[in-house]
């Protein structure tokens, strides 16, 4: 989302955590961290070391004259950025990320981190930093905002269903455009 999400080096366990005491510990517990993976295959055992990197997507920090905002449709199509305003890019509508116990993670819809690019359905990665290992679990999930029919927005509950293939699962997510107002 913003310029202090993207840090300059990747490690398993990036934090300390401080107490009342002045006492900070470091990979002492059953510490994780969260990082927005690359589209790499999704691997079939836990990573460690040099097998980590293809796995972890990459960043960068620009200058711009203004901040960048992400504008949803909460349909299939592209939202128009709004007067005077440029496209970015085009993406999926993301919402958060829950790993095991109460770990997880979001940004405001108004974030570029909200737009993703690319749908997949694991776009995040799980480290146990006190294990040095990353991970995709089977007990991570990503929640995405989903289309909906403005006649139905009132109407009786959803349907629930179960989307398997990935085109499927698309045209269900709401498509977003990230947009930057002209200097």
């Amino acid at each position: 989302g913003l310029a202090g999400s993207c840090l300059p080096v990747f490690n398993t366990m990036p934090f300390a955590y401080c107490n009342i005491n002045q006492v900070c510990y470091y990979a002492s517990r059953n510490d994780k961290s969260y990082w927005l993976s690359s589209a790499a295959p999704l691997p079939t055992t836990p990573l460690s070391e040099e097998e980590i990197q293809p796995y972890i997507s990459r960043c960068a920090v620009c200058e711009a004259p203004a901040q960048a905002v992400a504008v949803h449709s909460q349909d299939q199509s592209i939202p128009s950025c709004p007067v005077n305003w440029r496209s970015l890019w085009i993406g999926y509508s993301f919402l958060m990320h829950t790993g095991s116990g109460d770990q997880g993670g979001g940004q405001s819809l108004m974030s570029p981190g909200s737009c993703l690019e690319d749908f997949r359905s694991a776009p995040f990665i799980e480290c146990q930093g006190q294990r040095g290992t990353c991970h995709f679990f089977a007990n991570e999930y990503s929640f995405w905002l989903t289309t909906v029919i403005p006649e139905l927005q009132f109407a009786s509950a959803p349907l629930s269903g179960t989307l398997k293939e990935g085109q499927e699962q698309r045209k269900k997510i709401s498509r977003c455009q990230v947009c930057l107002k002209h200097g």
